[in-house]
């Protein structure tokens, strides 16, 4: 048990005495019956198996903080970080800020904020690895990190940054509520720390003593409909009707006239002048990705233009499987998917941990979605093999592959589409994105046949003018699918108002080159698909026009899908939540914010000092001081 000091202050312990029987949310303040079998069993604490004395044990705790009170020292973020021993780029806790007004009217509203311990937690239900775990004992969302594997799918779906993806271990870590300080009467960490008062906590709605208000929403708190977050917030000071993020992400609050409550809306903090920024689109975090999902729709559609077109008795596709090009076909097929898997399983953070994918088909679409892309590959490599010979039980087993693969694909790709219909991300959660995916699916497919196909089977002398006016026909319909979807989800973006309409107007103007690019090249491809499913030019010429087509079209949804990742903008937590707010880091930067060590911001300037300090050293120094030098600017440490 956790050990409780002689001299603990008064302040430290917990206050509930009467608590309530239900939450605002309408659910059950306490979490199991008295005869449950959940009672008295030990949260094995440091392997110990007492069980805590707490009379609350079993109701739902939470957070209470009063933003009157905050001044920003950031006590509760070293509090945390020295009690969980927490590395130096990783905080459960962090303290961020939103303002308002103007000098000498300024006003700074102070939020500190860590994992809310909902009551739907989203983290749980997304986590394919059943990392998460929603305990009865005082409510708790605890996640393992010994099981994570580190796709970091819960830092996307959490509304509140609390997920930390920690690089350096690849696993994810979060606040775990110090229920071994509660299980001794003891308030958490953090709590304990805050030199203002401005944290507390105890049993959810209760509200402590000398606050008077007890509210579910500060400006920049997300929604609090998509989890039911157990936090509740006092903020008495009148506040400026704009409230603004202190870092570049193109959002502003604003106080709505009939309740008061706050609304994202679009800051045009950028103008409107419109840049290429290729740098960060095409060299994201998420290329892995773009190469996965573009890769797995192409070898999908492919698969289902052989299978489903030969049912269909389309004589194209018969031609296909009747000539020496269907191997070949498939050897790519299975190069690209093979490729695409390997990319995202290395962007994991434990990649020979891949297998964990599988424990939350109840609930997680990501295991689903593992689960079908895996029975659609495995499939799809049988229905291969079984294309390398001619017998009758071997047929038949084709076609049970065949069937399966299908089934396999498109489970896998509707739940690739469900993966991204995340309410904390207004830019995703839009039908647009099944129209992207399950468009891509049938222009790639069509793209990718075509491509290997029409070469070989122009080298053997056959004609090629009618697969190509087919296939053309296919891409056409693939790729207005595509467009139509893209039309209007910018349509909707605008009415939104909130990240959403943040994220379009990140696209038209610090992507706004790439996204014009992007659009040019679908017109184009969409132009030549149909000049090709109009006419019959002759077999070179066709030829041509598709390495043409591929070419603008492979282009075109590299930009597309890359622009999808790296646009998408979290209803996250503003101001200064340092390195978990990138957009902070720019902003501290540009503003000279990072000049003060307390905003947590390496200063731009660091790195090119010291290479100009090396260069220097080089040029006047023997190389055995150079070598010293380096090792007294660089910090040398083994990777784990």
């Amino acid at each position: 048990m956790f050990k409780v000091r002689s001299d603990e202050p008064e302040y430290a312990f917990l206050w509930d005495k009467e608590t309530k029987s239900e939450s605002r949310y309408g659910t059950k303040i306490e979490l199991t019956s008295e005869d449950s079998e959940l009672r008295c069993k030990s949260l094995n604490i440091n392997q110990d198996d007492g069980i805590g004395d707490n009379p609350n044990r079993y109701k739902q705790h939470g957070f209470y903080f009063n933003a009157d009170n905050c001044i920003g020292c950031h006590a509760c973020e070293a509090a945390c970080s020295e009690k969980n021993d927490n590395p130096a780029h990783i905080a459960f806790r962090s303290v961020g800020f939103v303002e308002g007004g103007t000098y000498p009217a300024y006003q700074r509203i102070n939020m500190s904020m860590a994992c809310n311990h909902c009551e739907d937690p989203v983290c749980l239900k997304g986590c394919p690895t059943r990392a998460y775990t929603k305990y009865t004992e005082y409510g708790a969302v605890l996640q393992d990190p010994d099981i994570c594997f580190g796709c970091g799918y819960c830092t996307w779906v959490c509304p509140y940054n609390a997920p930390q993806l920690d690089p350096v271990k690849g696993q994810v870590t979060k606040c775990n509520m110090c229920v071994d300080r509660l299980e001794v009467g003891l308030k958490p960490a953090c709590v304990s720390a805050c030199l203002g008062n401005a944290l507390d906590f105890g049993v959810i709605e209760n509200t402590p003593e000398n606050r008077i208000e007890s509210k579910t929403e500060i400006p920049g708190f997300p929604d609090t409909s998509i989890t039911r977050p157990n936090i509740r917030f006092q903020q008495t000071r009148s506040t400026e009707r704009e409230m603004t993020r202190t870092d570049s992400m193109p959002l502003k609050y604003h106080k709505q006239a009939g309740d008061g409550k706050f609304k994202p809306v679009v800051d045009e903090k950028h103008g409107k002048d419109r840049h290429w920024n290729w740098n960060k689109l095409l060299r994201s975090h998420e290329s892995a990705h773009v190469i996965f999902t573009l890769g797995t729709q192409a070898v999908m559609g492919a698969f289902y233009l052989l299978v489903i077109g030969g049912l269909l008795g389309m004589e194209s596709v018969n031609t296909i499987k009747n000539s020496s090009a269907l191997i070949p076909l498939l050897g790519v097929m299975f190069v690209v998917q093979a490729f695409g898997m390997f990319k995202l399983n290395m962007h994991l953070g434990k990649p020979h941990r891949f297998y964990r994918g599988f424990n939350n088909l109840r609930y997680s679409p990501l295991s689903r979605e593992i689960l079908g892309v895996t029975i659609f590959f495995g499939s799809f490599v049988a229905y291969a093999v079984c294309s390398l010979f001619d017998y009758p039980l071997i047929n038949a087993l084709k076609n049970v592959f065949a069937a399966t693969g299908v089934i396999g694909g498109l489970a896998g790709l509707y739940f690739m589409y469900r993966i991204y219909r995340i309410k904390a991300r207004p830019y995703w959660d839009h039908w647009q994105t099944a129209t992207a995916f399950f468009g891509n699916t049938i222009s790639l497919g069509s793209l990718l046949t075509g491509l290997v196909v029409a070469p070989v089977v122009a080298a053997n002398g056959e004609p090629v003018d009618g697969l190509l006016k087919t296939l053309s026909i296919i891409f056409v319909v693939g790729l207005l699918v595509e467009i139509i979807g893209h039309i209007f989800h910018g349509r909707d973006m605008h009415k939104l108002g909130n990240e959403g309409a943040a994220s379009w107007y990140e696209q038209t103007t610090r992507y706004g080159k790439s996204w014009i690019t992007r659009n040019v090249l679908l017109g184009i491809s969409l132009i030549v698909a149909s000049y090709l499913a109009i006419s019959t030019p002759s077999g070179s010429t066709g030829i041509a026009l598709w390495v043409l087509l591929a070419i603008v079209m492979i282009a075109a949804v590299a930009i597309s899908r890359s622009l999808f990742f790296v646009l998408v903008i979290p209803t996250t937590m503003p101001g200064a939540f340092f390195w978990k707010n990138k957009a902070f880091q720019e902003h501290a930067r540009e503003t000279g914010l990072a000049d003060m060590e307390q905003m947590g911001v390496v200063r731009e300037g660091h790195g090119k000092f010291k290479m100009d300090e090396l260069l220097e050293t080089i040029k006047t120094t023997s190389p055995k001081q150079v070598v010293q030098h380096i090792k007294s600017i660089v910090v040398w440490k083994p990777v784990p």
